[in-house]
């Protein structure tokens, strides 16, 4: 281990290390408010990227954009929301060229992840690509043991499997073909390609993780925010770039024209379903900071399980008994993460507690 890096316990979780940071009701606060932000920003940009896509848009590169190009909003939270004061360190700042080479590949990253999200949608049924992209959890499992060193209780391991199970449950539920008039060479590369976008969020989020820990070393919201925005700007850039370079700006016209809502309901459903998208990512990285990539990533997948209550309401879906024992089975392993966690606040607070005496001593 260098000099320059803290040690972390081994025998607690990665979810254990930012409560030295925050008060206990702050630190669960701030987790419950991240929660809610990622389960309805996803939640109602799946459902506007479906009313997208149903209602006559087929622009993947715009589909693709809309989901960082709201990165702008994030400067109010930013300069209004104060940093907290840090503990000096001993260790040097990281440079600036690392830093900008971090976050250009994160960004790239993520708008190849967006953009295979955005065909694979486009390409399969709501059932396929809900299934599909429950797996994200098993890949993530794979990246966080490997990248970031997590360890699995039986809850976690409970957390994962059950949340896995209902998102699986709930999309074999409903059609498994493709949308009419899709080839089935068309479906397999809708397959492939989101497959390909499960695994490259499952990466994105370890890679996060690692770098609040290893390179950035600090602990406060502001670093959340500066990632989400400059991430955010060099993948909003590659898809600008990936929009003309395509040829689809020439449609963008005609599509509004021909939207079956109208053209107002066009813009507003790009401008909602990005304002959606960016409250999604910002909470994703935000309880990836607080706990843990696998964390966010089993929140990520308890909206998914979700989106269908949100369909509900909107689109006046049936609800029917198998939905409903896949919600139930999603708060299940919602309960579970969740427990885990708050043993975990205990157990380091009991190790806080005992150096403290320890240092009286």
């Amino acid at each position: 281990m260098a000099d320059n890096e803290e040690p972390v316990p081994t025998d607690i979780t990665i979810s254990a290390i930012p409560f030295s940071k925050y008060e206990r009701w702050q630190w669960w606060f701030l987790v419950a408010l991240c929660i809610v932000f990622l389960v309805v920003g996803q939640s109602g940009a799946v459902i506007l990227g479906r009313f997208y896509y149903d209602q006559g848009g087929n622009s993947t590169w715009m589909a693709t954009l809309v989901q960082t190009v709201a990165f702008p909003i994030l400067y109010i939270p930013f300069f209004l929301i104060p940093s907290s004061p840090e503990a000096s360190t001993s260790s040097a700042p990281p440079s600036i060229k690392v830093i900008v080479l971090i976050y250009f590949a994160l960004g790239v990253l993520l708008a190849a992840n967006n953009m295979m999200y955005s065909v694979g949608l486009l390409y399969l049924s709501a059932s396929t690509y809900s299934l599909i992209c429950a797996s994200q959890l098993a890949f993530n499992a794979l990246f966080s043991y490997f990248i970031n060193s997590e360890k699995f209780s039986a809850f976690i391991i409970n957390s994962a499997v059950i949340v896995t199970f209902s998102s699986a449950l709930l999309a074999v539920n409903e059609d498994s073909g493709g949308p009419s008039a899709v080839s089935e060479s068309k479906h397999i590369i809708g397959v492939l390609c989101t497959i390909g976008a499960s695994a490259i969020y499952s990466l994105l989020l370890s890679l996060m993780q690692l770098t609040f820990q290893k390179v950035l070393k600090k602990e406060t919201f502001s670093v959340v925010l500066e990632m989400q925005i400059y991430t955010s700007l060099v993948a909003s850039c590659a898809c600008v770039v990936g929009l003309f370079a395509s040829g689809e700006w020439h449609t963008l016209h005609g599509e509004m024209s021909d939207f079956r809502k109208g053209g107002l309901a066009y813009v507003m459903t790009l401008v909602w379903t990005a304002v959606a998208w960016q409250l999604t990512s910002v909470a994703v990285v935000g309880l990836i900071f607080l706990v843990s990539a696998l964390y966010s990533n089993v929140i990520s997948t308890v909206a998914l399980a979700v989106t269908p209550i949100a369909a509900l309401i909107v689109f006046h879906d049936k609800m029917n008994g198998v939905k409903i024992i896949s919600m139930l089975l999603a708060l299940w392993g919602f309960s579970s993460y969740i427990y885990q966690n708050y043993l975990d606040d205990l157990k380091a607070r009991r190790i806080a507690a005992s150096k403290t005496h320890n240092d009286s001593c």
